[in-house]
């Protein structure tokens, strides 16, 4: 199996986040076992595998090293970028996901169309969740929420962007909360006013993620929840910077179309390339 390590969401290698990336073809997928036992063994937040039906046309599987997910925005980024670099896949692709058949803009930026997103639900007492992120006595003035676009994920306003980069997450705090409340992930948020639509970072440790330096999944979700409580219009494009805590900073784009429909992408770095030989 052909593989190869792509930093999604960065215009040169080692930012970003890293995915891997693993061609099958048009073979059919591998067992589940063995593709979980290639993600854990590169290592990655997620690593896509990829199957090609016919030109644009591809079904993409997604693990971490721990499980399969339904999608995974950055992988997806990767996956597209890689294809495009490669001459696979160019213009309008249809990718078929777990979560959904998604339409892909594949360029020089790759842009992808997101699940319906939803509000899933409103935490009404979220002081736990503060104090799992490390933040106990602060009492937001937007609501906290379970918003999803492909994945469930925790909404989490914070005062400011120098709260949001010393924070202190507790992973086992954590761990327990999302899978109490059905969600893949904390996503606090703060705003800097500095031309980013908000600075952000991501909590997943039920998935084997302690923190990911960009997601486009969340970000999406976030998006769809800025939208829902009237903090952004509901057309245009958005910015979200990711990563500053882990020192790879990351540019995530989203799209929202006049029908509603979103979009998240970015730019790509391949890292590397190699074979797997299990």
């Amino acid at each position: 199996m052909e593989y190869y390590i792509v930093d999604a969401f960065s215009d040169k290698p080692f930012g970003g986040n890293p995915a891997g990336v693993v061609l099958l073809g048009n073979n059919d997928f591998p067992n589940e076992g063995l593709m979980l036992q290639v993600a854990a063994e590169l290592r990655y937040s997620e690593t896509a595998f990829v199957r090609r039906h016919s030109a644009n046309e591809y079904t993409l599987r997604y693990f971490t090293p721990k499980h399969e997910v339904e999608l995974c925005g950055h992988a997806t980024v990767a996956t597209f970028s890689l294809l495009h670099r490669k001459g696979l896949a160019a213009g309008q692709c249809l990718c078929h996901t777990k979560a959904g058949d998604l339409a892909i803009e594949a360029d020089t930026r790759v842009m992808m169309q997101m699940a319906v997103p939803r509000i899933v639900d409103t935490v009404r007492h979220p002081a736990d969740i503060y104090k799992a992120v490390g933040l106990p006595s602060y009492e937001p003035s937007l609501p906290v929420q379970i918003a999803y676009s492909g994945l469930a994920d925790i909404m989490l306003p914070l005062p400011d962007v120098a709260s949001l980069q010393a924070l202190q997450p507790d992973m086992e705090a954590i761990t327990a909360l999302t899978r109490q409340l059905n969600a893949v992930s904390i996503h606090p948020f703060a705003f800097g006013h500095d031309g980013y639509t908000a600075h952000v970072r991501d909590f997943a440790p039920l998935y084997g993620v302690p923190e990911e330096s960009a997601t486009g999944t969340a970000n999406a979700a976030l998006t769809y929840y800025l939208m829902q409580n009237n903090l952004i219009s509901p057309t245009g494009e958005y910015t979200f910077l990711q990563g500053e805590a882990m020192g790879r900073p990351s540019v995530v784009a989203t799209r929202i179309t006049s029908d509603g429909t979103l979009y998240v992408g970015g730019t790509a770095a391949i890292v590397a390339q190699g074979e797997l030989l299990p």
